[in-house]
């Protein structure tokens, strides 16, 4: 039997998973980590941006707005103010949010505006950018047409 570690994912709305997995990846601020059982204790932010859980042959997409993710000996969270299962993803509402996010910057008349409407802005490309790495996943496994 492989090593597991408990994974939570919680966001401002509630935990959206918790349960032992083999290893998961995350965007961190200074670009993507993958965590094992026993990895070594740290802190790190996160940007918007995928989380891949994988537990056996089983591999769980969800999308996180950033946050923080903490490693303890056994035990991983990732603490968020917005958490997404991939299947709750809408293209349309992403894709509806980017464009409000870019006419916010361009309307931008402070730097908080601007940093607001940065902050949109990655967050609905990431989501955008998400959805179309499982598409074409989807795709490649035959699954999607």
């Amino acid at each position: 039997m492989s090593a597991t570690m408990q994974l939570d994912i919680v966001s401002a709305e509630g935990e959206i998973f918790s349960g032992k997995v083999d290893r998961f990846f995350a965007q961190a601020a200074n670009g993507e980590v993958g965590i094992l059982p026993h990895h070594t204790q740290f802190i790190t932010t996160l940007k918007p941006g995928e989380v891949r859980v994988l537990t056996g042959d089983e591999v769980n997409y969800f999308y996180v707005s950033g946050g923080v993710l903490e490693i303890q000996p056994d035990v991983a969270t990732i603490l968020a103010d917005t958490a997404i299962r991939a299947k709750d993803l809408d293209e349309v509402a992403a894709q509806e949010a980017m464009a409000r996010a870019q006419e916010a910057m361009d309307n931008a008349k402070t730097d908080l505006d601007v940093t607001r409407a940065q902050n949109a802005l990655a967050e609905a490309a990431a989501q955008i950018a998400m959805l179309g790495r499982l598409r074409d996943q989807l795709s490649k496994q035959g699954l999607m047409h």
